[in-house]
């Protein structure tokens, strides 16, 4: 009798143990995670090498004032990516929210001059805007795209009122200071961008709602069946990201010093595409406020370096096309099979 009948043991073939855990799935995620960064270090490099004046301290402080309202926006755009929705209305809330906030502050048009309070009620305008996407897309199930593409065109329809005939200029000088003041040693405009950063974060990586947005982002039909309130959630989440489109309005109205309807113009492409070129997965789940403040970084140094550089404005739009294309390729192949992407 053979000792492996005496001993009731079972060998199992080599060929049949299960294999070493591959770290291919790790190395996707360390890409995904420090490519974006490592590519801002990158264009730093090249542009400091390459573009006078570039790596200058005025510069650099340039960068940070030029990012600031970027930064505010895409971390509300942030939001409702996470949970694999989109949120066009961007610039029709700034510009709802920036002239309301105009003609509620002393202004050149009427006798108003509410001060902060007028600010606070142009928050509430993008509140309202936030709350109106996500109670559309929850409750008549009616796409993201859709409804954020209609609310942004109504938004630019309330400030086109708003506006009027005559063009409404900021008089309160408190506020006016705004533009140029600082604040703990930093201009006021990045002092809130900040702001906008930290609150975020705490959200997302602390809050019993940002275990939500994550799981919905990673799989919504089965966070439904855990008892998560899928609903709830990205109606708060398109809240969020409407009252900070309408902060991002009144930065940007205060300072241009006048109220404008097209306050806003060109922030949909320079957000949306820093929170893709920055990691954040389109389709949700994975991402996050620190991914998408490196995306703006890094479009805004290759705008400013370019720019520097003496490139032409085609050339600029061609890169920043070109890191786009490359961002989503790269952020979306891994999980092509699962989004269906190639058909």
């Amino acid at each position: 009798m053979s000792t492996t009948e005496m001993t009731g043991e079972v060998t199992t073939p080599a060929e049949t143990r299960p294999p070493a855990r591959t770290t291919r799935p790790r190395v996707r995620r360390l890409l995904s995670t420090a490519g974006p960064l490592t590519a801002l270090l990158g264009l730093c490099a090249v542009f400091a090498a390459l573009a006078p004046g570039f790596a200058t301290a005025s510069n650099a402080m340039a960068i940070v004032e030029q990012a600031a309202i970027p930064v505010v926006l895409a971390m509300g755009a942030t939001l409702v990516v996470l949970v694999g929705g989109v949120d066009l209305s961007i610039e029709g809330v700034m510009a709802a929210s920036g002239l309301t906030f105009v003609l509620l502050a002393a202004n050149s048009v009427n006798g108003n001059d509410l001060g902060l309070l007028a600010v606070l009620i142009a928050l509430g305008v993008g509140l309202l805007f936030g709350v109106a996407n996500g109670v559309l897309h929850v409750v008549a199930r009616v796409p993201s795209f859709l409804v954020t593409l209609g609310t942004w065109f109504v938004g630019l329809g309330v400030a086109t009122v708003l506006f009027g005939t005559a063009t409404p200029q900021l008089a309160d000088p408190s506020l006016a200071a705004w533009a140029g003041g600082h604040w703990l040693g930093l201009p006021v405009v990045v002092v809130f961008a900040l702001a906008a950063v930290a609150v975020t974060v705490v959200l997302c990586k602390g809050t019993r709602l940002g275990m939500h947005t994550y799981a919905i982002g990673g799989d919504e039909s089965t966070s439904r069946l855990a008892g998560v309130p899928v609903g709830r959630t990205k109606v708060i989440l398109f809240a969020v990201a409407g009252l900070l489109s309408a902060l991002g309005g009144v930065l940007a109205t205060i300072r241009l010093g006048v109220g404008d309807v097209s306050v806003g113009s060109g922030s949909l492409f320079l957000t949306l595409s820093a929170v893709v070129v920055g990691g954040t997965l389109l389709s949700g789940g994975r991402g996050g406020p620190l991914h998408s403040l490196v995306g703006v970084l890094l479009l805004v140094v290759l705008g400013n370096g370019l720019l520097l550089s003496g490139a032409s404005p085609y050339i600029q739009q061609g890169a920043q096309g070109l890191i786009i294309v490359v961002a989503v390729i790269a952020t979306g192949w891994p999980a092509r099979s699962r989004l269906r992407v190639v058909k």
